[in-house]
């Protein structure tokens, strides 16, 4: 899966025409990283939509104008993935760089460090978690990429041993013939 940031609003369009016309369109996806506030709904308890699949904290499925695409909590996947940067190297949900030089990853390293997390806590749902925020004149491209790469393996069905997994999984749906449901309803009524 290739992931392409579709959220900034004057390409929005371009980036959902890109993955449309491509002739790479079975692997593009236009995606939307929503920062859930702690005093809104978790993905977990929005309601799932005709053709959407649902995983941990990300939707993939049609959007408004039927176009597939991706939606993701971006609080929860940058908190995610600044944890796995935390994991001592070789135990499982590690992520590590290449190398023994820091200077190697300065410049990424001020990407990941352009935000912080700060701790809240809604009173009217009692939910606490990480809303991440932009410190001034900085940027963080890389670390959006980073965390866009870590949805885009969450999709790809990536988990950790031992650790997060993926959100509780709907139902397989059972197909069923149209004369079966026909003849259900009349038995129903008595028919």
């Amino acid at each position: 899966r290739l992931m392409i940031d579709a959220r900034w609003g004057v390409s929005t369009e371009l980036v959902k025409r890109f993955c449309r016309q491509s002739v790479h369109r079975g692997v593009l996806l236009p995606s939307f990283g929503q920062g859930i506030k702690a005093s809104q709904k978790p993905m977990s308890e929005w309601q799932r939509r005709p053709g959407e699949r649902v995983g941990l904290n990300w939707r993939l499925g049609p959007g408004t104008d039927r176009q597939r695409r991706v939606i993701y909590d971006t609080n929860f996947w940058k908190t995610y993935t600044f944890a796995r940067l935390a994991v001592a190297i070789g135990d499982p949900g590690c992520l590590s760089l290449f190398g023994s030089k820091p200077e190697q990853h300065r410049l990424f390293a001020e990407h990941l460090t352009a935000e912080y997390p700060d701790q809240r806590t809604s009173s009217l749902t009692g939910r606490t978690i990480a809303e991440w925020e932009l410190r001034a004149n900085r940027d963080n491209h890389w670390f959006d990429c980073l965390v866009g790469c870590a949805v885009g393996a969450s999709i790809a069905g990536a988990t950790i041993a031992g650790g997060v997994t993926q959100a509780p999984q709907a139902r397989p749906r059972v197909r069923r013939k149209w004369s079966d449901v026909q003849r259900e309803k009349l038995a129903q009524r008595g028919l």
